[in-house]
């Protein structure tokens, strides 16, 4: 059994744009294709659990719309990291102090004052901690759940410098695929945008 963790389409917000909880639609054709991709590759019966922003929810209607045997439930903790006061600002446009004091403490540092690196990856670890290994479970979600999923995968649970925070993550609309979830598995060697699947 495994767990999928699948990203969401490609957002409707202009490259460069700092969003994490900020809620973007995906875009629709992109989204259609995603699940079908995905509903050709899933098991059936599998498990699906869905952040509760409009990108993922979009992810998991279309999914669910040609797989009866799917039943979507939305977990607030699959949500994107929430970058608080720089929600909606260029990346670019974020002072350079800001960016530093969150890399100086990239476990703690709550960057734009609302949630710590950390806190994301406490968060997830308590959806990780309920799976069960008899069953195939999906995650339709972010790039910063599929990374602390990651971290999890290697047995990390804590943070201290940002060197360890992976670079990977699932394209748009592609998904990352973990087996044997509850053992440590070692680093992946790294996410291609083809094919849409990478298996660790």
């Amino acid at each position: 059994m495994a767990l999928w963790i699948v990203r969401h389409a490609r957002p409707l917000i202009a490259a460069g744009i700092c969003y994490g909880v900020m809620d973007v639609q995906a875009d629709a054709a992109e989204t259609e294709q995603a699940a079908r991709a995905l509903a050709a590759a899933l098991p059936m019966g599998a498990v699906l659990r869905v952040s509760p922003l409009t990108r993922c929810q979009q992810l998991a209607r279309a999914l669910c719309a040609s797989r009866a045997d799917l039943q979507a439930r939305t977990d607030p903790r699959l949500r994107e990291m929430d970058f608080g006061c720089w929600e909606g600002v260029a990346w670019d446009a974020i002072p350079q102090a800001a960016l530093q004091a969150w890399t100086d403490d990239f476990g703690m540092h709550r960057f734009g004052g609302s949630e710590s690196s950390n806190a994301v990856l406490m968060r997830v670890a308590r959806v990780w901690d309920e799976y069960q290994d008899d069953l195939d479970t999906v995650w339709i979600t972010h790039a910063g759940v599929a990374r602390a999923a990651r971290l999890l995968a290697e047995g990390v649970r804590t943070l201290t410098h940002a060197h360890q925070w992976p670079l990977e993550a699932p394209g748009y609309g592609q998904w990352l695929q973990i087996g044997a979830i509850k053992q440590e598995i070692p680093p992946p060697g790294g996410c291609s945008s083809s094919p849409p699947a990478e298996k660790i």
